[in-house]
């Protein structure tokens, strides 16, 4: 008794060929993965996921093929999987569909369409982070003063904000030590030249010695 009986629709070929393309378009995918990865969330466990699911899914395609019963099978056996790991990155989501298509390409026998695909959309990923494709490059500071509760303060500190910076936002306005003190919170973009030191400087001299904290990120795309 060979594969071929065992299985009754594939081969002993299309059962290797399956494995293998999947396992090495699927590894491909993840060394892009880690390559164009920026952030300190990256996981190895993550890229080695990719791997395994571009292969089972490969394995589930190449079982159901064309038969309707085993895929209305398959779906209700999945349906009691449930992943509670939260998604990280936004790119992360697209990786792992990536990974699922390719896989559902050579489960279906579809070998040159799953290569070809992984070439162009790695390529396609390389080129974004290359070039910084769609990035929103524009600085911004957190400022966060303490006041007194008299409104004249947040008036001068208003004053400040229009001097030293290009544009500025109030976020929120929060009472701190039972309210005897007012906490403003300030989304702002300085001007040229103006830096952090400045403005605690300029904002420690209208608000009576309170505390002044000013916290710098970016602005980008993706958050």
């Amino acid at each position: 008794m060979n594969l071929q009986d065992l299985s009754g629709t594939f081969s002993v070929f299309d059962v290797t060929m399956t494995l293998v393309l999947s396992f090495v378009l699927s590894a491909a995918i993840g060394w892009v993965y880690k390559r164009t990865h920026r952030n300190i969330s990256y996981s190895q466990s993550y890229v080695q996921t990719l791997v395994i699911i571009g292969m089972v899914v490969a394995v589930i395609m190449l079982v159901v093929g064309s038969n309707i019963a085993r895929a209305f099978a398959l779906v209700g056996a999945l349906s009691v999987i449930r992943f509670r790991n939260a998604i990280k990155e936004t790119r992360d989501v697209g990786f792992i569909f990536l990974v699922m298509a390719i896989g559902m390409a050579v489960g279906t026998r579809f070998y040159l369409l799953a290569a070809a695909a992984t070439v162009v959309i790695l390529l396609v990923v390389f080129l974004m982070q290359r070039f910084d494709w769609f990035k929103l490059d524009i600085q911004r500071q957190v400022v966060k003063v303490q006041v007194p509760p008299e409104s004249r303060y947040q008036q001068d500190v208003a004053d400040v904000l229009v001097r030293m910076t290009r544009e500025f936002e109030l976020v929120s306005v929060e009472t701190v030590r039972g309210g005897a003190l007012t906490e403003l919170f300030y989304s702002v973009r300085l001007k040229p030249g103006v830096t952090t030191a400045e403005i605690i400087e300029a904002l420690s001299e209208i608000n009576s010695g309170q505390k002044v904290t000013v916290l710098t990120g970016y602005d980008q795309s993706d958050m």
